[in-house]
This record gives structure tokens, sequence and C-alpha cells, in this order.
């Protein structure tokens, strides 16, 4: 897969040979992660503000041989049952190739840190050294994070 054609996606990664994530891809740019092989698109970014996201997000994923699912978190407030969502999605979908993205991969590497510490078992300072990498979580984050960790553990 030649990541430098992803480059251009705000804060793209790739995380291993199934998953890449990111902040919201273009329609040209949705061709291109099709076109790379990618079988599964997730969006946990809304779809109300144009600033972030597609008109038909959804129906270009679908054209371009894609399936599609939204998870909208509202940035300012996740939730458990949005997490939970993600968890299943995840699960459900581990042989895809999957790209998941947001608005600016925010969203994204902080709820890829909690799959993979709470259901994959990892080192909560392997699994969140992507999100270390784009971003410090704020106090709504940060919380969400330490509430989602210790739930886990209860």
């Amino acid at each position: 897969m030649d990541n430098s054609i992803f480059s251009r996606i705000r804060n793209y990664r790739a995380v291993d040979a199934r998953l890449s994530t990111s902040g919201q891809p273009s329609v040209d740019q949705l061709r291109e992660i099709a076109e790379a092989g990618f079988t599964f698109v997730v969006n946990l970014a809304l779809h109300d503000d144009p600033r972030y996201s597609l008109p038909d997000e959804a129906g270009v994923v679908r054209s371009l041989g894609m399936r599609y699912v939204h998870i909208p978190v509202q940035f300012s407030a996740p939730t458990h049952a949005d997490l939970l969502a993600f968890f299943e999605v995840m699960a459900r979908n581990e042989g895809e190739t999957i790209w998941v993205h947001c608005a600016a991969n925010m969203r994204v590497s902080a709820f890829l840190g909690l799959y993979r510490v709470i259901r994959q078992g990892w080192t909560h300072e392997r699994a969140f050294a992507l999100m270390n990498d784009i971003w410090q979580p704020d106090e709504t984050w940060s919380s969400f994070i330490s509430a989602a960790l210790e739930r886990s553990h209860g």
C-alpha cells in the first residue's frame, strides 16, 4: 500500500496493514482509499457541519464498493454508548481492511486507544501512542478516557 497518496489527508496514520485512521477525507481521497483496497469506512464525526463532513459520505463510500458505518460522536460530549458501538463495529469487522476517521483523528485516536486497552489488552502507553502523537486530550476527553478505563476494571 502506497501510504504517500494519503499524506494529504488530515492527521493520516497507517496503524497497521489492516487499519488506517485520519481526519475527514474528501470524495477524491475516499476514491483513493477504495483503490488502495480498503473495504470498510467508519466515521465518528458528525454529519451536520459542512466544514468537517461531506454532503453524502455514506452514498459516496457505498458507490465505491466499501461498507460504511456512522457513529456520530459529539466532540464536546462523548458517551459510553458511542464507545460501545465503536467496540462492536471493530470486533465484528476484524478481518476487514478498515479506515476509521472523524474530523481531525482526535475522536478516533482516543476510541482506538480505549479499544486496544479494554478489548485487546494492550498497555496504556502503547495503546495511546497514536493519540499522543496527534493531540493531548482536553478535560472532557481526559475524564471520558479515565471513566471508560475505570468502568472496564469494575
